[in-house]
């Protein structure tokens, strides 16, 4: 307010000084000293206004009370000049009735600029009414360059904003509810296995190589929940952002010919040849081996698990663009189209397995993604006319 008043006097000092250079210092005290009281008086009001919005009532009273307040200011301004200075009344009542005149038609003009915001104002507030019942639909907003069209625009970002969380949190509902019915899918089975050799094996009813044929299969089904219990416990914890892995400089070649040789017998019970291809070139990566190594496991796994008898799978690793770049190749059935947007989710096992009888959960490609990305690197995957190539990178090895 003190800003207000202090620009008001300064507005008449300056059309004081004006006056003043054409008629003289009399004139210019004489403008001040009646322009100055009129303007504090208004900017008073104004400010009063301004702080008591509701009491005046909408945006087209605030206008009037605006245009009233000039065209009041303006009156009081003649009629006092008309006394002071000695005008006729007839001189007097032409400009008043002309102030008036201008006043009116002013008084119009607010109404026809109000007439276009308050529409505008409605639609944000229609806009905002069905945004608040659930409609992400903002087509009704105003359009425009203004401070209307400004705030519709930030309702449009704001809606959108809103849609895309909202559709990330079904999304995400839409995992978890999968997930769970993936997970009491998986310990269903071998839990009810379990349970009838336990039951089997205490009721005596099992007995010699049946006996020890349900230990084996215990101490396998145990294994088997171990690892889903710890592949989702791994899974879980990467995707919360808790990693805790120790990062080096790791030589991939080493890490790759230890991996396949584990591998290897594996590959030989279902008739399958685990190979590693090898440049003898250094290949060095910033990571962490064990992550790597189950993630080399994995994909030769499941490589394996895809390749017929008598094929092979291939390991390999370069340095390509600037990354370190590692592959898995076999030469089995290959991945549907169907199959190939779903590879990486969690618990999808692919092809017509409606009965979820194959071995492993489930989980490994989607835990090798959730650790390649957490190494700043990604995987993904090409079908060639004999099979399928899995490939992810990693951070190349820093420079000394």
């Amino acid at each position: 307010m003190i800003r207000s008043l202090a620009i008001g006097l300064l507005i008449s000092l300056a059309g004081s000084a004006v006056v003043g250079l054409i008629y003289g210092a009399d004139g210019a005290m004489t403008t001040f000293y009646l322009v100055a009281p009129v303007a504090v008086v208004v900017l008073l009001v104004a400010h009063w206004a301004a702080r008591h919005r509701t009491r005046v009532g909408g945006i087209s009273r605030q206008l009037d009370l605006a245009i009233l307040l000039v065209v009041a200011s303006i009156l009081v301004t003649v009629w006092i000049g008309a006394d002071r200075m000695f005008l006729s009344d007839h001189d007097a009542t032409v400009i008043s009735l002309m102030a008036a005149v201008i006043g009116l038609i002013a008084l119009r003009v607010g109404q026809v600029l109000h007439a276009g915001i308050a529409a505008d104002v409605d639609r944000i507030r229609a806009g905002l009414r069905r945004i608040g019942e659930g409609d992400r639909e903002t087509g009704g907003l105003p359009v425009g360059s203004d401070e209307l069209g400004e705030i519709a625009a930030d309702i449009e970002a704001m809606t959108a904003r809103l849609a895309a969380e909202e559709k990330r949190r079904d999304e995400a509902e839409t995992a978890r509810r999968d997930l769970v019915a993936a997970v009491s899918h998986d310990l269903r089975t071998p839990i009810a296995s379990l349970r009838l050799m336990t039951e089997a094996i205490a009721d005596g009813v099992a007995t010699g190589e049946t006996r020890e044929r349900y230990l084996t299969e215990l101490r396998l089904q145990v294994r088997l929940l171990g690892d889903l219990v710890d592949d989702l416990f791994e899974l879980s914890r990467i995707e919360a952002g808790d990693i805790n892995w120790a990062m080096g400089q790791v030589e991939l070649e080493p890490l790759l010919n230890e991996t396949v040789e584990a591998m290897r017998v594996q590959g030989e019970v279902r008739g399958v040849q685990v190979v590693a291809e090898l440049s003898g070139e250094p290949v060095e990566a910033n990571a962490n081996p064990e992550k790597v190594q189950r993630v080399l496991f994995n994909l030769i796994q499941n490589a394996i698990r895809h390749t017929p008898a008598d094929g092979s799978v291939t390991v390999r690793a370069c340095n390509l663009n600037g990354q370190v770049a590692v592959e898995v190749e076999d030469n089995g059935s290959g991945i549907s189209g169907d199959d190939a947007p779903h590879v990486f989710e969690p618990f999808f096992r692919g092809g017509a397995d409606a009965a979820r009888s194959r071995d492993g959960a489930g989980l490994g490609l989607a835990l090798s993604r959730a650790i390649v990305e957490a190494h700043g690197g990604r995987i993904w995957f090409e079908s060639t006319e004999s099979g399928t190539v899995m490939r992810f990178t990693l951070q190349p090895k820093a420079a000394a």
